[in-house]
């Protein structure tokens, strides 16, 4: 017996018509299946957004693809903007918020809110950050956005609608008062944080040396300062970024001018006070140095903070019963001038961004052991901050 005569009688009485449609079908649905498992297979690819500075070669904001074997795909220029130096997502991810590094006649720098769509950024509003040198932005679940103004001295508080419209400036907290080094004779509000989902604030201000503490009272779109509201750093430690232990008790603050980090700890009655500082350097290295960005891995196991000028990652374990930080290792960043960098949403890799030497740099994570190896690199026009 033949293959044809196994078909079922109804195949066998269709037209030449019907069987190439029949044909088309079962190619389409094999097709489907192949798609299916590729993108199964992409699902461990994770692409990011890279903030730049537009003063030489960058247009704007690009977009890259970190596959899973580490190495980095480029996918190119999203969206042009004017210093988009640092990123925000929106909760539903399908918002990009970026702030505008740059002042206008006035003295008061922008953001800029954009659609996510597929390989590209469209642009939907842009409104002022409340202060000159907009360098850091922040956003929470319900769309309260939080900018970080470096010459202005303060933070500036606006709101991000459903359609991904940016408010209209709703608030300012204006900081005051100087440190003792040549970077702090005024304020500089370098990073505001979001602390918890009760929307309190934690501002990094270098030029006064202390961290801000206030909470958004939402009925009135307003800062309302806590008490006690504000924290001072060592002598001449110059804040800027910081990272909050899963524990929510630890915060560790990286400290631009001094090269150091803080851990602050949290008290039962949620007031804060100053714990021992680490130095981020080698002990051996007497050259200049200026910390940019830190952070933590999610299991509260492993800190990592990037060093410009030694232009390195540092590797701490950090000791669960109180915090403390115990040195791992150094390693190089393969480039100058290391400003933000990232790890991957499965945290199996580490990316940097080395703004003088134009290029991002891959690292393959140990998960046990915390340390880094390096995998892959790629240009990239001035990046200083990675977003997935």
């Amino acid at each position: 017996m033949n293959q044809i005569s196994k078909l079922p009688n109804r195949i066998l009485n269709y037209t030449p018509m019907q069987y190439q449609i029949i044909c088309i079908i079962l190619v389409l649905l094999t097709g489907c299946k192949t798609n299916n498992k590729e993108m199964k297979q992409d699902s461990n690819n994770y692409s990011f957004y890279v903030g730049t500075y537009t003063d030489k070669e960058s247009e704007g904001i690009y977009k890259y693809v970190l596959q899973k074997d580490g190495h980095i795909k480029p996918i190119g220029l999203v969206a042009k903007s004017e210093n988009p130096s640092f990123l925000a997502m929106s909760d539903n991810k399908q918002y990009l918020l970026a702030v505008n590094e740059i002042s206008n006649d006035d003295e008061v720098g922008t953001i800029e809110s954009f659609s996510i769509l597929n390989d590209s950024l469209s642009f939907k509003s842009k409104s002022t950050t409340g202060g000159a040198h907009p360098c850091f932005v922040n956003i929470n679940a319900e769309g309260y956005v939080l900018t970080a103004n470096y010459t202005g001295g303060n933070i500036g508080l606006l709101k991000l609608d459903k359609k991904g419209e940016l408010s209209d400036l709703l608030d300012i907290q204006q900081h005051s008062g100087k440190g003792i080094g040549d970077r702090q004779q005024e304020p500089h509000a370098h990073s505001v944080w979001f602390e918890s989902s009760n929307n309190d604030v934690i501002s990094i201000d270098l030029g006064t040396n202390e961290l801000w503490f206030s909470q958004l009272d939402t009925n009135l779109n307003k800062f309302q300062a806590k008490d006690p509201y504000k924290l001072k750093m060592d002598d001449g430690a110059g804040p800027r970024h910081l990272a909050f232990h899963p524990n929510n008790k630890w915060i560790y603050v990286i400290n631009e001018l001094n090269s150091t980090i803080s851990l602050i700890l949290k008290a039962d009655n949620n007031q804060y006070k100053m714990g021992l500082s680490y130095s981020t350097l080698p002990k051996t290295y007497t050259e200049a140095n200026a910390p940019a960005d830190i952070h933590i891995s999610s299991d509260g196991n492993f800190l990592y903070a990037s060093n410009r000028g030694h232009n390195s990652l540092v590797i701490y374990k950090i000791n669960k019963n109180d915090g403390s930080l115990n040195l791992l290792d150094h390693v190089s960043t393969h480039g100058k001038w290391p400003r933000n960098f990232s790890l991957s949403p499965d945290e199996n890799y580490l990316l940097v961004a080395n703004r003088h030497t134009n290029n991002i740099v891959s690292f393959k994570r140990d998960k046990k052991t915390g340390l880094l190896e390096y995998v892959d690199q790629i240009e990239a026009y001035s990046p200083v901050c990675i977003l997935f």
